[in-house]
């Protein structure tokens, strides 16, 4: 299968689940209320241990020590990302908790919920190693940088330090950190322990489409589908930057050809639906963040098969 069969095949999955979650609201199986419990669900539970087991699982010592390309392959992407998306948002003039939820969703693609399952599918043999170095520098960003874009502006502005700090100590951080330490010690998890772990951080991705296809019954998205930014950020940076970064990659010595397709593919994803838990969690601008989720999750469906027809 090509590159773009594949992609297309999970985004149909995905789409599935999707409407699962359109469907549970619509029959009143899910409230408003019920998915602000289950976002908490997964962003405290389920997607910390996705993040665990595939980090301690995905890598051995020697792989993740010989693997740094890709670590610097992930902090060039955010580097260039967070430069690209700041001038987006002084193009378009935004300001405040909107100017930095904007920011947040440019910036963090879909990686735990989306980007696992393409780059499984796409590297069945080393997708899990990609995915699990990746996601160490990835997940640093998010729970740094990605939770003060989405704290309200002015608790962020009179953050303290020690605050700061504090937010930073998550489940999410937590885990990377027990499945590091557990790589450089040669760590097992128990058999019927690990299978436990696993399957739990497993739900986080149908969980997470549901969630998300939820959240649309209660966003107004014809006032999202209005919106000038979003399709800046539609055209640039789940288009044009994606194929771009992947002939940079290919001019940098070490980066083979199936990590500039990883790289590639995880910087073209629509927005990460952890953005608009953290915005709703942290009581910032949610609302703004779950229209921006689905207008760029609309558009992947046809710029993410397109991404891969031209690296492919």
């Amino acid at each position: 299968m090509t590159y773009f069969s594949i992609v297309l095949e999970q985004i149909v999955i995905f789409v599935i689940y999707a409407a699962i979650g359109v469907i549970a609201v619509k029959t009143k199986v899910l409230t408003r209320d019920g998915l602000g419990v289950l976002s908490k669900f997964i962003t405290r539970i389920a997607l910390p241990l996705l993040i665990f087991t595939n980090t301690l699982n995905g890598a051995t010592r020697a792989q993740f020590l010989g693997a740094v390309p890709i670590m610097l392959a992930t902090a060039l992407m955010y580097l260039l990302l967070a430069l690209l998306v700041l001038a987006l948002a002084r193009v378009f003039r935004l300001q405040g908790n909107e100017r930095n939820v904007y920011r947040a969703c440019s910036m963090f693609g879909n990686n735990g919920f989306m980007g696992i399952p393409i780059v499984a599918a796409l590297f069945p043999e080393e997708g899990l190693l990609y995915i699990a170095l990746f996601t160490v520098v990835d997940q640093m960003v998010l729970w740094t940088a990605g939770v003060a874009l989405t704290s309200p502006v002015g608790e962020k502005s009179g953050a303290s330090l020690s605050q700061s700090l504090k937010k930073m100590v998550n489940p999410a951080t937590v885990g990377i950190l027990l499945a590091v330490a557990g790589i450089f010690l040669n760590v097992r998890l128990p058999a019927p322990l690990n299978t436990a772990l696993t399957k739990t951080g497993a739900v986080s991705t149908p969980l997470a489409m549901i969630y998300l296809g939820g959240m649309f019954c209660f966003t107004d998205i014809p006032k999202y589908l209005k919106k000038k930014e979003i399709y800046g950020t539609i055209v640039l940076k789940m288009c044009i930057f994606p194929v771009l970064f992947f002939y940079l990659l290919r001019l940098i010595p070490g980066i083979t050809q199936d990590i500039a397709v990883t790289m590639s593919v995880l910087s073209a994803l629509p927005t990460m639906t952890s953005i608009a838990m953290l915005a709703q969690i942290q009581k910032s601008d949610g609302e703004y963040s779950a229209g921006m989720i689905f207008v760029t999750t609309l558009f992947s469906v046809l710029t993410l098969p397109l991404v891969c027809l031209l690296i492919g």
